[in-house]
């Protein structure tokens, strides 16, 4: 008996759900807190993100979506390169620092980089980071998804990691 369904039966129009409904249930949905990293020719610049997972590991690849209205936007696709960096229960300052409208050195002199593979700075102590090259780009409503395949990838000894979920910062593997 095959189950799978007709694909070629056309499919009920349901109407989109709303902008705030969309938020409130995604809010429900916990996900790591990463600082995505940038520098190149159009210099330094990084942002707070949880729209981040993998893509397949092979190649080693990760998707990174960016809001193309954001101020880091030109840097990022200008440079072609970021480091995802995974942060751990300590980090939860630096995270809002490079989730609002903090200025780029500021952001940065919060703590402590070294630059990986690709040039994209890499936090000293972020649970991983991986360090990656953009390999293509996909616009998507307000949004512009990042295939990235990682170059390296750096790893610290902590347990504890950051998460983001019910519009709050939470601890997990402590």
């Amino acid at each position: 008996m095959n189950t799978m369904p007709n694909l070629s039966t056309p499919v009920e129009v349901i109407a989109d759900v709303s902008q705030q409904a969309f938020r409130d249930a995604m809010a429900k949905m916990g996900a790591a807190v990463n600082i995505i990293t940038t520098d190149g020719p159009a210099g330094k610049a990084g942002f707070a993100a949880t729209a981040v997972c993998s893509v397949t590991d092979s190649p080693a690849t990760i998707l990174v979506c960016l809001n193309r209205t954001a101020s880091v936007f030109n840097a990022v696709m200008e440079n072609k390169v970021i480091c995802v960096n995974v942060l751990t229960a300590e980090h939860e300052k630096l995270s809002s620092l490079f989730g609002g409208k903090t200025p780029v050195e500021e952001r940065f002199a919060a703590a402590n980089w070294h630059y990986g593979a690709t040039g994209a700075p890499v936090l000293d102590n972020a649970m991983v980071s991986f360090d990656c090259a953009i390999i293509s780009t996909q616009n998507v409503g307000t949004h512009c998804v990042l295939f990235c395949s990682v170059k390296a990838i750096h790893e610290s000894g902590a347990d504890a990691g950051l998460i983001y979920y019910k519009r709050a910062y939470h601890r997990v593997g402590e």
